[in-house]
């Protein structure tokens, strides 16, 4: 997995302290998208009560099998993007692993929230998204991942994230181990569609088509700079793969 960099050191800043969990669901639209809901209520199932360990390799598989594709989407929220690539998934029929930046996801609530109602999974992006995790102490890597779970919790009104993704793919040992047990399964990408460099649609669509032998898991941007070539992309390749008979799924969790 390529390490990112350059053009999103809009993502700088780290926050230290813990912020508080807020467990509370804020409406059965939330808790029916993702987590299930329990006797018609709005309470959190109890298997997102609980937090469940799970495996700590590196995920690119699809729970749609042979011919699934995962689409992923990093960095946001974002006020602008996020929306417009919440349309083109829906207007196709998509669902999508959004992997949330702590500062983001505590920035825009009411956008984490519309993902989740969506149908979308969430994803833990770690709080200030430094490629450099890797090199840092553990106590670093913590702060990082469990103050991200924390404030992405609290902006979705209690929905867990399923899976962690490094920044840049910045996995280490320790932190694959600390995130799959608070029950985020570590997840990779097959796929680099390289938004972030600036290509056009046309680019990122052929290289798609070009990668996508390698496995099921894409990965794109909604935040971090202009991703109206993202969307555009979006809107071009989710249809093309629907033709070539591919469907859409989340990664095995």
């Amino acid at each position: 997995m390529a390490r990112h960099s350059g053009g999103r050191g809009w993502h700088g800043k780290v926050i230290g302290a813990a912020l508080g969990v807020a467990l509370a669901a804020t409406g059965a639209s939330v808790w029916t998208a993702q987590a299930g809901v329990v006797g018609g209520s709005s309470k959190p199932a109890a298997s997102e009560t609980a937090v469940k360990p799970v495996a700590e390799t590196i995920v690119h598989a699809s729970d749609k099998g042979a011919r699934g594709v995962n689409i992923t989407i990093d960095d946001g929220p974002d006020p602008v993007w996020t929306p417009q690539m919440l349309d083109v998934l829906r207007e196709n029929g998509v669902k999508a692993t959004f992997c949330m930046v702590g500062t983001q996801a505590e920035a825009h609530p009411d956008l984490v929230k519309k993902v989740v109602a969506a149908g979308h999974r969430l994803c833990d992006h770690s709080v200030s998204h430094d490629t450099t995790m890797d090199k840092q102490s553990q106590a670093y890597q913590k702060q990082q991942i469990l103050d991200a779970e924390r404030m992405i919790v609290k902006a979705s009104g209690g929905v867990r994230p399923m899976y962690y993704r490094a920044p840049g793919g910045a996995f280490t040992p320790y932190s694959r181990k600390l995130a799959a047990s608070h029950g985020m399964r570590p997840l990779g990408w097959n796929v680099d569609t390289k938004d972030f460099e600036g290509p056009s649609a046309a680019t990122m669509v052929a290289t798609v088509e070009q990668e996508l032998p390698d496995g099921p898991t894409i990965l794109f941007h909604d935040a971090g700079g202009d991703r109206s070539q993202t969307v555009e992309a979006l809107r071009q390749i989710l249809p093309q793969l629907k033709a070539e008979g591919h469907t859409f799924g989340f990664p095995v969790h």
